[in-house]
């Protein structure tokens, strides 16, 4: 059975695509049952030119990516949710969003970025922050992947999601 996962941004079109595209793509690499969806509480509209060009260099597909909002996410014929992952940089005093919903009551936990969209530089430096980004990230998701996520309960789950947080 699928385990899906949510990754939610505030606009759905930088953090949130990249960890969307990572972990779907790790996770067909080593043969495992995940899909990761992304979404905004306010999405923008349009995923940034950044997070498809660092995602399409580290061979991740991007095709049938779009900024889309929860919502999709909240209704009784939505996938059944797993867990749901906030990505925004609450130290940066973002407004991250708080989902409230999603079939299977899924857990819920905080792994914050800053906005690699704010970074110095121009386009160059923007680039490299976008990588960064999406490096990081993957870090994250590989310790993601290396959890027996079909067998944890929901209070299991996200202890060890709160500790790949803290790590």
């Amino acid at each position: 059975m699928t385990i899906n996962i949510l990754i939610l941004c505030t606009h759905n079109s930088a953090r949130s695509v990249l960890a969307e595209g990572m972990l779907n793509h790790l996770a067909a690499r080593l043969g495992r049952d995940i899909k990761a969806h992304s979404a905004g509480s306010a999405p923008s509209g349009r995923i940034n030119p950044f997070a498809i060009e660092v995602l399409t260099a580290a061979g991740v597909d991007c095709s049938g990516f779009r900024s889309k909002s929860w919502d999709e996410f909240t209704h009784a014929d939505g996938p059944p949710l797993a867990a749901v992952i906030t990505v925004c940089d609450s130290a940066a005093a973002e407004t991250c969003p708080i989902f409230h919903g999603g079939r299977g009551q899924p857990v819920k936990v905080h792994w914050g970025y800053p906005d690699p969209s704010n970074a110095d530089g121009g386009d160059d430096g923007k680039r490299r922050a976008f990588d960064l980004t999406r490096q990081a990230l993957g870090y994250r998701l590989l310790q993601l992947l290396a959890l027996p996520l079909e067998t944890l309960d929901p209070g299991q789950l996200q202890a060890a999601l709160a500790a790949i947080a803290d790590s």
